[in-house]
């Protein structure tokens, strides 16, 4: 492929990129910012989200109608899979029946956007995230640059619209996520075939062209629009595993073409013109296609040059692109404090509603998220949490359960986390102690699971430090080392502390650590220690 220059950067050094966007159609918003990592770096996380501390995503789509799980629009093609199994069974095969089938049959039909935003508020969540498009390149609002829709096809809604006026009614900040661009390799098994039985050598849909159509239910559709396949499979494009690889677009992949890239440039232009968010979540390393185009850049530029306000979030993120955007952290948290604040995006079940994991009584308790709430929160980093939603727009009587709780706890202890900064040091016990491995994406949220009244979280306000176990101690004692007599960190006598929802406790300092002795558990998750600064 030709190499093209990047234009439009002014007073910095432009780069040579392998693959350009171009603006013909969305022009990039200038002013402040420019396309360059050096530029963005001039943008700070404002504070408002550094006060936010919880949020609530609705990662929800067509995805969410076989009930088969995270990721079915993909493993529905590869043979042997569980969702190949499921699809083939309900459905039909996928040389006949594919995703882009599946789409008619996502009907939203009980979808109450205003419901679910107040219900989410009101346990906590200071901001609101909606998926505009996952890895299925399917857009969950009227776009302009994507006739697969949730206006053309499915539910016949502009969802994105819904979901921002519910958004705006409720006085709750939007963010919008973009995953689409990794439908050029991920969808890459569509172009597959069966190897075994009596389909085997008959292609699946992924190759599929408008001419295709005719005479069937997507006449006048383009399956390439949603596909994306029309190009060679990438280096061991029948391996499975190969697609986190493939992450990074510069280890073999199939570099793709510059009309795919400006349609998602085109799209998230689209999305953050209308809907007006004031948070932009790339489910990409660093910014989407960096560094073989300068799509991510130029739309975060844009973003930024709109909305002074504006939060992007990217993952894998190196040294310094963590001033130039705000790191996610999937499923997981870093092992101590980080400077630059951060985000940790995680789910109570599976990214897409899956029946098995509500059959199996799998979902997070509410304990569960809030541990890892108050961790993420010590380390100078906010919770970004999905609640899986059925394909009518629904959630179930066991998620609504971990809401429940949810609420309860946080409108007690609410003010121990909002609003907070961290403390001198983030925490201590056996979890904090033990420093477990830690990549730069996460996936190590299994060691929250095990936390006790042993492991402790600080974080402060100006008046107040917060102090809270993740447990309640069995024999009504907490022992705090890290407020030991004489403690570098916390010099104050301390000589009583207030544990919210109940009032007043003793409380006496030793060599060995601030003793306090706690009344019966009155909540059912962790107890918060307020003590004056």
């Amino acid at each position: 492929m030709a190499i093209a220059v990047a234009c439009g950067v002014i007073g910095a050094q432009a780069q040579d990129y392998q693959v350009s966007v171009s603006e013909q159609q969305e022009k990039m918003l200038t002013g402040k910012y420019q396309p360059t990592w050096e530029s963005l770096e001039k943008h700070q996380t404002p504070e408002w989200f550094r006060d936010a501390k919880f949020g609530i995503w609705a990662h929800w789509g067509p995805q969410c109608v076989e009930g088969s799980g995270d990721w079915m629009a993909r493993s529905m093609y590869i043979e042997g899979s569980r969702e190949y199994k499921y699809h083939v069974e309900h459905y039909g095969h996928p040389s006949e029946f594919g995703f882009k089938d599946i789409l008619p049959l996502f009907k939203a039909e009980k979808w109450d956007p205003d419901k679910l935003v107040e219900r989410y508020k009101r346990c906590g969540a200071k901001y609101f995230f909606v998926l505009g498009n996952h890895h299925d390149n399917y857009d969950l609002w009227d776009s302009k640059y994507q006739p697969w829709n949730s206006m053309n096809i499915g539910p016949q809604k502009d969802i994105l619209d819904g979901w921002a006026k519910a958004a705006k009614k409720a006085g709750l900040p939007l963010g919008i996520s973009f995953h689409a661009d990794h439908a050029w390799t991920w969808y890459e098994p569509a172009q597959r075939y069966d190897v075994n039985g009596k389909k085997a050598g008959v292609y699946y849909d992924g190759k599929l062209t408008k001419d295709d159509g005719k005479g069937k239910w997507w006449e006048g559709y383009d399956p390439q629009m949603l596909y994306q396949q029309n190009h060679e499979m990438s280096e061991r494009g029948w391996s499975n595993s190969i697609i986190h690889k493939y992450w990074a677009w510069e280890k073999g992949v199939s570099i793709p073409s510059q009309d795919f890239v400006t349609n998602f440039y085109n799209r998230a232009l689209d999305a953050i013109n209308r809907y007006q968010p004031d948070l932009i979540y790339y489910d990409a390393k660093q910014v989407p296609f960096y560094p073989i185009s300068d799509c991510g850049l130029k739309i975060t530029a844009h973003f930024y040059n709109k909305n002074p306000r504006a939060v992007v979030f990217g993952k894998d993120l190196k040294g310094s692109q963590r001033k130039a955007i705000t790191w996610d952290v999937e499923r997981g948290a870093p092992n101590g404090m980080i400077e630059e604040p951060w985000q940790t995006c995680n789910c109570i079940g599976g990214w897409h509603y899956t029946t098995s994991i509500y059959e199996n009584n799998q979902y997070k308790t509410a304990a569960m998220v809030v541990k890892q709430l108050v961790d993420i929160v010590s380390k100078n980093g906010n919770l970004l949490l999905s609640i899986p939603l059925r394909a009518d727009g629904t959630y179930d009587e066991k998620e609504s359960k971990v809401l429940d709780d949810l609420e309860g706890w946080m409108t007690v202890n609410g003010e121990s986390i909002f609003g907070t900064r961290p403390w001198k040091k983030f925490g201590e016990g056996p979890v904090a102690e033990g420093h477990g491995d830690f990549n730069g994406f996460g996936f190590n949220d299994g060691q929250f699971s095990n936390m006790d009244s042993r492991d402790i979280r600080f974080n402060q306000t100006k008046k107040h430090l917060y102090v809270t176990a993740m447990g309640w101690p069995e024999e009504s004692t907490l022992v705090i080392k890290s407020l030991a007599k004489g403690n570098p960190n916390f010099r104050k006598s301390i000589t009583s502390v207030y544990l919210l929802g109940y009032g007043k406790l003793k409380a006496k300092q030793t060599v060995e650590g601030l003793i306090v002795h706690l009344p019966q558990p009155c909540n059912q998750i962790a107890p918060v220690l307020r003590i004056n600064q």
